[in-house]
């Protein structure tokens, strides 16, 4: 009878101690079936997003749910603990990238029309590379942008006064020759400069200069086109632009010489600068005869009839011509080459 009562009582206790264990332990371990669809890192097309567990649950394992024939609380308590680990378990399916919003490209929206466009006037720039420096295996620089802009913009401010059709495209010019200036200075410099790079930036400073930039623009552009002229002696433009920053800043004397040499030279702007130089050294009579002269030579240029006009109505400066429209945009100021 002792026996059975002690076998029974050991019964029990084993009973109790499974039962102990199905309500604290949340769930079991995956078999190895589960956790081998787990991707591996090299297969990262879908990845396992899981909750937080408790500490004494295994890393890394995929709950499962018990199943229990014995119909208790404690069973149905540890299916609620199941099924919800189970549902803690996310797998994450990569799917297309798409952009937000509406992609209009495919068809036109309703009530609303399709953006269209037009492209005209379209032109080149022509590249133009001149060597940095003087002799052969200097490096190149790319001044393409540099001389479309002198081209555009001389006849509004390479004489004094300089004249423009509105005030923004006088403010925009000033502030590009300011941007061009600064980023040939280092080039121009240079004791070894070449005459291509000393001529355009006696050119900037010498527009800077019209255009009230300060004394800087004045000295810079004496020197630069001043050695210009020693590298290239008959160059009939450096004679033209030195004369001409010569007479313009009041040196009629000593810019007379260089503005002869360069009409010597064939230069037919330096026959208009000497005329200036006349009217402003009460040599008018001079002055109209020498653009009389000269028209007669270049009949086609529209500029000296209106240059003649000018002194016949009894005007001082022969560039106080009606200014040629220009674009200058805001856009491009920041722009070099």
């Amino acid at each position: 009878m002792k026996h059975n009562t002690t076998h029974k009582f050991a019964t029990l206790t084993a009973l109790a101690a499974a039962c102990t264990m199905l309500l604290t332990t949340p769930a079991l371990a995956a078999p190895d079936s589960v956790t081998a669809s787990v991707p591996s890192a090299k297969d990262s097309s879908q990845r396992i997003i899981r909750r937080a567990q408790p500490a004494n649950t295994q890393s890394g394992a995929q709950p499962i749910p018990v199943q229990s024939n014995v119909a208790t609380p404690a069973a149905a308590a540890t299916n609620s603990v199941a099924n919800e680990s189970e549902r803690a378990t996310r797998v994450y399916q990569r799917g297309p990238i798409t952009s937000t919003g509406i992609d209009i490209s495919q068809g036109q929206l309703r009530n609303i029309p399709t953006p269209q466009a037009t492209i005209s006037d379209i032109s080149f720039i022509s590249t133009v590379l001149i060597p940095t420096k003087r002799g052969v295996g200097a490096d190149r620089l790319d001044v393409s942008l540099l001389d479309h802009f002198i081209e555009d913009v001389s006849p509004n401010a390479r004489h004094y006064p300089p004249n423009f059709p509105n005030r923004s495209q006088r403010y925009y010019t000033r502030e590009k020759i300011k941007v061009l200036a600064d980023w040939i200075e280092p080039f121009a410099s240079a004791p070894d400069a070449s005459y291509e790079v000393l001529i355009r930036a006696a050119k900037l400073n010498g527009m800077g200069r019209n255009l009230d930039l300060g004394s800087d623009y004045a000295v810079r552009g004496g020197q630069y086109i001043d050695r210009a002229i020693k590298a290239q002696p008959d160059s009939a433009e450096a004679n033209f632009l030195y004369g001409m920053m010569l007479s313009e800043g009041g040196g009629f004397k000593e810019g007379q010489k260089y503005l002869d040499r360069a009409v010597g030279l064939g230069y037919t702007e330096a026959e208009q600068s000497l005329a200036q130089s006349d009217l402003l050294s009460d040599r008018r009579s001079e002055a109209l005869s020498r653009l009389r002269r000269l028209e007669q030579k270049v009949p086609d240029n529209k500029v000296i009839r209106q240059q003649i006009k000018l002194i016949e109505d009894g005007k001082y400066y022969i560039w106080d011509l009606p200014a040629p429209d220009i674009n200058v945009s805001p856009n491009s100021i920041n722009q070099t080459s």
